[in-house]
Order: C-alpha cells, then sequence, then structure tokens
C-alpha cells in the first residue's frame, strides 16, 4: 500500500459518515458468545519521551490509550487470561462482546502510561515478557537499536549495509533507511540479522539505548497487582528463523525464567513478531501451551479456531477512533478493517523484499 493511498484511506476513516457507519455497526453486531477479539498493544508513549527508541511500537499516545479503555470499559467485557483459557478448556463460556487486552515486549512505559489506566477502570490485561531483556540481562531490542545508530545526534552521513551504501544526510533519507532496513533483516536468520545490527551500531559508534524494558522488581510488583505475565521467548527472536531446537529453547527458557522469578505462569505464549511454522506450533503444543497469539489480524471464533494460533487486533499510533472501535466489532471478521502494523512489529509485512524506491545511495 503506498502512503498517498494510506493516507487516503486514514482520511475517510475520520469523517463523521465513517463514524456513523461504525456506531451502526456497533448496534447491530451479533452476541455470539464465542468470539473473542485480542488487542495487541507494544508500547503506550508520546514519541518525544524517549526519542532514541523506535517510535513505530508506540501503539497509543497515554491520552488516546485512556479513550480506548474507557471505551472498552463501558461497551465491552474486558476478558482476563484465565476467563478465556477456561472457554478453550470447555469449562465456560466467554459472555458475549468479550476482549482480551495483551501488551508485548513489556516497555518501561507500560507500568507508567498503560497500568494506571487499566487499574482505573478494573480491566485485567496480560504482559508478555521477552525474558531476557528485564535488569539488562540482554542488549535493547535490536529494532531500537537499529533506530538510534541511525537518529542520534552526530551518527555519520553513509552508511554500508548489505543492501549497498545508504545516505542518511536528512530526515527523510534517515526515515527510509530504516524502513528499508527493518524490512531487509526480517528475512535473515536470527544471528545474521545480530551480526548486521552490530556492524551498523559500530560503523556509527552508537551506544546503545537504556532504560527500555521493565525490571524483574517491577514486574513482580505488577504480577502482585493482578497483571498477568506470559512467555515471548528469551531473546525475541522470530521463530521461523531459527533452528526448532533454538525454539525450544527460547520457549522452555521464558516460561522457566517466569516462573523463576515471578512464580508462576499460564501455558500461554505470544510469538515474537508473530512469526511461527507448524513445526513451531507442534512443538508448542508438545511443551504443554494451551493458547498462543499471532499478529495475523482479525477475530476468534472459538468454536473454530486453533488456539494455538489465535489472531488479535494490532494497535498503531496512527489509527483514528473509529478504525479502532469497526476492528472490535464483529462484522470485522467479513471485512478488513484492521490497520497494518509497523514493519519492525509485523513480520507478515516486513518479510517482503524491500524496495530501494526512494532510497538514495552514496556512488
Amino acid at each position: 500500500m503506498t502512503p498517498q493511498i494510506k493516507s487516503s484511506l486514514m482520511s475517510v476513516t475520520r469523517s463523521q459518515s465513517f463514524g456513523r457507519f461504525v456506531e451502526l455497526l456497533e448496534r447491530l453486531t451479533d452476541r455470539h458468545a464465542s468470539l473473542l477479539r485480542v488487542l495487541t498493544y507494544h508500547r503506550v508513549d508520546e514519541p518525544a519521551a524517549r526519542p532514541d527508541l523506535y517510535p513505530g511500537t508506540i501503539s497509543a499516545t497515554p491520552g488516546v490509550f485512556a479513550q480506548q479503555m474507557e471505551h472498552l470499559a463501558s461497551r465491552y467485557h474486558v476478558a482476563s487470561m484465565a476467563e478465556v483459557l477456561s472457554a478453550v478448556r470447555g469449562k465456560g463460556e466467554l459472555p458475549p462482546r468479550s476482549v482480551l487486552i495483551t501488551f508485548d515486549d513489556a516497555y518501561h512505559d507500560f507500568a507508567l502510561d498503560a497500568w494506571p489506566v487499566l487499574r482505573h477502570h478494573g480491566l485485567p490485561a496480560t504482559l508478555f515478557v521477552p525474558t531476557a531483556y528485564p535488569n539488562g540481562g540482554s542488549r535493547p531490542f535490536w529494532w531500537d537499536r537499529l533506530y538510534h545508530a541511525v537518529w542520534r545526534p552526530g551518527a555519520g552521513e553513509c552508511l554500508t549495509t548489505p543492501l549497498g551504501p545508504l545516505m542518511l544526510t536528512n530526515r527523510h533519507e534517515r526515515n527510509l533507511a530504516v524502513r528499508r532496513l527493518l524490512a531487509y533483516l526480517k528475512t535473515l536468520p536470527h544471528r545474521q540479522l545480530e551480526q548486521v545490527i552490530d556492524d551498523v551500531c559500530g560503523q556509527q559508534n552508537a551506544s546503545s539505548p537504556s532504560g527500555s524494558v521493565l525490571s524483574w522488581e517491577r514486574l513482580r510488583a505488577l504480577a502482585a497487582e493482578g497483571l498477568t505475565l506470559a512467555a515471548h521467548s528469551q531473546t525475541h527472536p522470530l521463530l521461523s528463523r531459527v533452528t526448532l531446537d533454538e525454539a525450544r529453547r527460547e520457549v522452555r527458557g521464558s516460561r522457566d525464567d517466569l516462573v523463576r522469578e515471578i512464580g508462576e505462569t499460564p501455558p500461554v505464549f505470544a510469538y515474537p513478531g508473530g512469526a511461527f511454522t507448524g513445526e513451531v506450533v507442534a512443538m508448542l503444543r508438545s511443551e504443554g501451551f494451551e493458547l498462543a497469539f499471532t499478529t495475523c489480524r482479525g477475530i476468534n471464533d472459538l468454536r473454530r479456531a486453533d488456539p494455538l494460533r489465535l489472531r488479535r487486533i494490532n494497535v498503531g499510533r496512527h489509527t483514528t477512533a473509529s478504525l479502532w472501535r469497526a476492528q472490535l466489532v464483529a462484522a470485522a471478521r467479513h471485512g478488513n478493517f484492521c490497520w497494518p502494523m509497523p514493519a519492525a512489529c509485523c513480520p507478515l509485512r516486513a518479510a517482503r523484499r524491500p524496495s530501494g524506491r526512494g532510497i538514495r545511495t552514496a556512488r
């Protein structure tokens, strides 16, 4: 989708007529108890608050998030992960208009800007934790390292990459370079991806952004307050880009880390970047996981859905209020009201072969 088409579509969703259409859908939507909407958030923050982190992972600003949660609290049943597990096990039935709220990656802003709003409305949520990152146990996420290397003050004006040398002399070139590298890196085996990131950071003499992920101490406090913590691998590789043995170690390690640090964790998993294969799904089943969440867009009919391939509704910072509401209505199962995630978070988009259009390279 070209930026021009995307901009035009977003303008439509801001119109009063589209808003009235969504209100009609909300009134007419069916009330089947088997339908589960799963929202995916990453960061809730203002872009200027952490200019060293990739802004594409911001799902909503604090003000917009507060409005969204107020809407959920008044119009929907926000289910806990325990309720969803009970329904999948056949031990209960979800109420009509059920929504599950999930957060990926355990960014620090969750505790500051998201959790207080959730607690204010009494809304349960699940935080998927890549367990190598709390307490600085691993380097920052690779997409944040890349963004920081390209955008840090004093960064070089030319970057040598496997895609060729890229110029970084202005904002337009830097944005395009980040976008192209993100798409390319998603196609690589995870170890090769890390090597490219190390090389880019080395060229730019870039230190890593710090303090972006919640500590274990803070995670334990959140769990004590009612937040559900669940596995999201250890080092956040795309599980489709590592061997099956490596994927198994990541999955087991993440679950074991949570049990050791928190005391318990439900048998649920979120695929890093949404990437999975049939072998990975079978491995999760053999490891005792009962639910697993993708980044494939849509609403789940629990009577038919594979519980290890559940769909989610990815929330993006530029999603309008009407479009966000449209994604929640049951009629969205028969259309495509879901706006795409940033490339860093959606491998189904990012894995496409990157185009060189609009990128100026050094000659």
